[in-house]
């Protein structure tokens, strides 16, 4: 990511720190995304930076007014001033703001680290299984139908921030379900000022050694840490973590192929 793209999803993100995000707002941005999304013509329209951004602005007052909250509408006739690569790039911002209000909700409704813990678990979940995630990448299959199964899955089990995020990284815009959902994670953990680690034992760690291990982690980097834990028999013991592109090890298996390394 650039300077001038962090720049701009920076801007974004104080907009939206200052719109009336209600219980609609993100049903309402997606829709917005998901019409940019079916119009090539659209994208450039909106986007084109040889247009007056007053032209631009308008345009989308006259495209979504009446069509969606006002403050959504508002919101996107801002963000349309702004230079962008180009409208695919537009629209995903977009769409990141859209999921940024779903946990602005989920925060007001005290759902947050639900929600954060349940789409962790939500994507480990598809991800074991091979015959779901083949479907859920399936383009052939609709949309709806897939989103439905997502649902189906996901009924009474968790917050209605969870659902509303798992139906909508069926789209995919990182590629995969699960690429999708891990970015949702991270950006419900950054809502705290917090950041992801991923750590994979061989068996549950006990509340002890949570705790020890997310001060460590904390004292580590000077941010407070969200564990996602991950069981995985191929670790042995010991604990690996994964923190972004960075991954300390501290497993049985880390430790023997040091030193076969070292006597080989």
């Amino acid at each position: 990511m650039t300077v001038a793209s962090d720049a701009r999803l920076s801007s974004l993100d104080r907009m939206l720190d200052d719109s009336q995000v209600g219980e609609t707002f993100a049903t309402d941005m997606f829709a917005v995304v998901d019409a940019l999304d079916s119009s090539a013509t659209l994208r450039r329209a909106v986007t084109d930076p040889g247009t007056p951004e007053g032209a631009r602005r308008g345009l989308v007052h006259g495209l979504f007014d009446g069509k969606v909250d006002r403050a959504v509408a508002d919101f996107v006739a801002e963000a349309a001033t702004l230079r962008w690569a180009g409208g695919r790039t537009f629209a995903a911002a977009l769409e990141r703001q859209a999921v940024h209000a779903v946990l602005i909700v989920a925060d007001r409704r005290s759902d947050l680290e639900d929600t954060e813990d349940q789409l962790f678990r939500f994507a480990r979940f598809v991800e074991s299984n091979p015959d779901l995630r083949n479907v859920l990448a399936d383009r052939s299959i609709d949309r709806s139908k897939r989103q439905e199964l997502v649902g189906e899955l996901l009924r009474g089990r968790a917050t209605d921030a969870t659902i509303m995020l798992a139906k909508r990284a069926v789209a995919a815009r990182e590629r995969t379900f699960a690429n999708t959902i891990e970015g949702y994670v991270t950006l419900a953990a950054a809502q705290k000022n917090r950041v992801v680690a991923t750590v994979r034992v061989a068996k549950p760690l006990t509340s002890d050694q949570r705790d020890r291990l997310h001060a460590a982690l904390t004292k580590q980097i000077g941010r407070d840490v969200a564990i996602q834990e991950v069981i995985d028999p191929d670790i042995l013991g010991g604990v690996r973590v994964e923190l972004g592109d960075e991954v300390f090890e501290g497993t049985v298996v880390d430790r023997l192929e040091a030193a076969r390394r070292l006597f080989g």
